[in-house]
């Protein structure tokens, strides 16, 4: 479940601590706990943990859903995928049932992965492109001008919502900002990229910044046992609000299965058709 907000919110929190936990920053690794074998894509586990002792941390930072930990020559990337989050802890916490990965710093703090369903994994690599270089550009990147996003998706000519979520094409959405980012643009999930005009591009894009930047604010959004200290599922506009009334136009927003994902959408607010707008 953790998209770009959720993350980058993480990523913030071990940067600069809170009233109750430390900042990361400079701490340095004096053991490693691995629990589940599986968590570790590469290098192997053993090769992780030695690899990994003795190492500092020198920053933290993201990669559309990808986390990235800088270290004296190398980087630890974590990808939570569904379940996972990351939690610091006093050493002298008793491990959690679903940890699956623990950091053990010099300063007597704890850095866990926790990952109910085992699909989070983490890399330790000298070269982050082995293992993000297939990502497409960052929403925020300013290189991603409105011209050059409606290029690309007339270059696709795919159904917007899978489009969006296809990490290759742009990266960091997942189901939730871009169901609110499609209704905010007023574009249904169902249209071809390539039927979109340059106006309605640049709408998308728009919106899926300003999306993400309030989900930001609000520290991302909390849904399920995954993530928690969120406020943005005050905000959602469609997501999860299936069969109650639009606060645009008062219409039953509307759930479809389209690319085997749960789509919310307006059909008054967000009508179906391939041809642009003029």
């Amino acid at each position: 479940m953790p998209e770009l907000p959720e993350v980058e919110t993480i990523r913030r929190g071990l940067l600069a601590g809170d009233a109750s936990t430390p900042s990361l920053l400079k701490q340095r690794v004096s053991a490693v706990s691995i629990l589940w074998e599986k968590t570790i894509a590469f290098p192997s586990a053993r090769e992780f943990a030695r690899n990994l002792t003795g190492k500092s941390i020198r920053d933290f930072g993201r990669r559309g859903k990808f986390l990235l930990t800088a270290l004296d020559d190398a980087f630890l990337i974590f990808h939570l995928r569904m379940s996972g989050d990351l939690n610091v802890r006093p050493s002298l916490t008793e491990f959690h049932p679903h940890d699956r990965l623990i950091l053990h710093f010099a300063s007597g703090w704890d850095l866990a992965f926790n990952d109910t369903r085992k699909f989070g994994r983490v890399w330790l690599t000298a070269d982050p492109q082995t293992v993000l270089g297939s990502l497409g550009p960052e929403p925020f990147d300013a290189a991603l001008t409105r011209e050059a996003f409606h290029a690309m998706l007339h270059a696709r000519s795919r159904q917007l919502k899978p489009l969006l979520l296809d990490q290759s094409f742009i990266s960091g959405l997942g189901n939730i900002y871009t169901d609110e980012a499609l209704f905010s643009a007023g574009l249904h999930p169902l249209r071809s990229s390539s039927s979109l005009s340059e106006q309605e591009a640049d709408a998308l894009l728009t919106a899926i910044r300003l999306v993400l930047t309030r989900a930001i604010q609000e520290h991302g959004s909390s849904i399920d046992w995954v993530y928690r200290g969120g406020n943005f599922q005050n905000h959602f506009q469609v997501y999860q609000r299936a069969g109650e009334r639009c606060s645009r136009c008062g219409e039953i927003i509307q759930k479809s299965i389209i690319g085997q994902r749960g789509s919310h959408y307006c059909p008054a607010c967000q009508p179906e058709r391939n041809e642009p707008n003029v």
